[in-house]
């Protein structure tokens, strides 16, 4: 079971990574949003209307056990995570509107994700396996805490918020790495047991949020600038978050290890998708010239 240290290290990992991302919250950031909002409304659509649908069936598509489909689930319903920021910068895409969506993705899963995990997760929630929706509101709430004392140290200090954005970044991903290592050292027959479907479906979730997002950008007319960062908004979702919330909501759950999997996989193999796709949107549209659709709308 997961222990008191690792609860610890998770709820430490967790306010460290949101410290850092309010500490990049510009007032630039929200006007450009007020100003053009149709990228912000496209983006946010497919973090919570697409997003949820995809894992909910991934979930059925593989027919997986309750704990990982549950998981998966929970994973899709995670508002956006802050990397995306850093591989939107990578791939020129635009940093500011990546920031505001991380931002308002992360607020307005407070009623967002309970509302996805009821919707989509029904089928799996059973007397064995309930969801603490009481914890995981209280958790998303708890959350906004580092954030607005990010938001604040930028407000009075540029300087120091830099210092605080690349620190916490450094923290985090120690954390992050420390943890991940750790719950494989202690559940390496867990892993070597899990199903390749599970590895497949947990590559598969972040590669369709990147396509959905694109063909959603495509559909709205935007251009190639805020259809990159809209893609890669999608698919990278706020892993530590999830794994945060599974671990203080089911910690007494004899299940607590196998709903681990997906979003240990998924943090994993994250990492590597969207390089390769920040990468990939870099050289394909340098400068910004190949539009998504015929007509595009360059003013956005």
């Amino acid at each position: 079971m997961i222990g008191l240290v690792e609860q610890i290290g998770l709820v430490l990992m967790v306010f460290v990574i949101m410290l850092g991302m309010g500490a990049t919250i510009e007032m630039s950031h929200l006007r450009k949003v007020v100003t053009t909002p149709k990228p912000f409304v496209v983006g946010i659509l497919c973090q919570f209307g697409l997003m949820p649908l995809i894992a909910f069936g991934l979930a059925n598509a593989f027919d997986f056990p309750a704990a990982i489909a549950l998981s998966l689930i929970m994973v899709g319903a995670t508002p956006g995570g802050t990397t995306s920021n850093l591989y939107t910068y990578y791939a020129k895409g635009d940093v500011a509107l990546s920031v505001s969506m991380t931002v308002a993705s992360t607020v307005m899963a407070i009623v967002m994700m309970p509302l996805a995990i009821a919707f989509y997760a029904g089928q799996y929630i059973s007397a064995e396996l309930q969801v603490p929706f009481s914890n995981i509101v209280v958790t998303l709430i708890l959350v906004m805490v580092p954030v607005s004392i990010g938001a604040l140290v930028l407000r009075y200090s540029q300087r120091w918020a830099v210092r605080l954005e690349k620190a916490s970044g450094v923290v985090g991903i120690v954390l992050i790495a420390a943890l991940i290592v750790k719950f494989l050292i202690e559940n390496t027959q867990l892993f070597l047991s899990t199903p390749k479907t599970v590895i497949f479906a947990a590559i598969l979730l972040g590669l369709a949020g990147f396509a959905s997002g694109y063909l959603c950008s495509m559909l709205a007319g935007l251009n190639a600038k805020n259809a990159k960062t809209v893609s890669l908004e999608t698919g990278i979702q706020n892993t530590p978050l999830t794994i945060a919330i599974i671990t203080l909501s089911f910690a007494s759950s004899a299940q607590l290890e196998e709903m681990l999997l997906f979003p240990t996989f998924y943090a994993f193999f994250i990492v590597i998708t969207s390089g390769v796709v920040a990468l990939g949107y870099r050289w394909l549209f340098r400068g910004d010239r190949l539009l998504l659709a015929a007509g595009a709308q360059q003013d956005l």
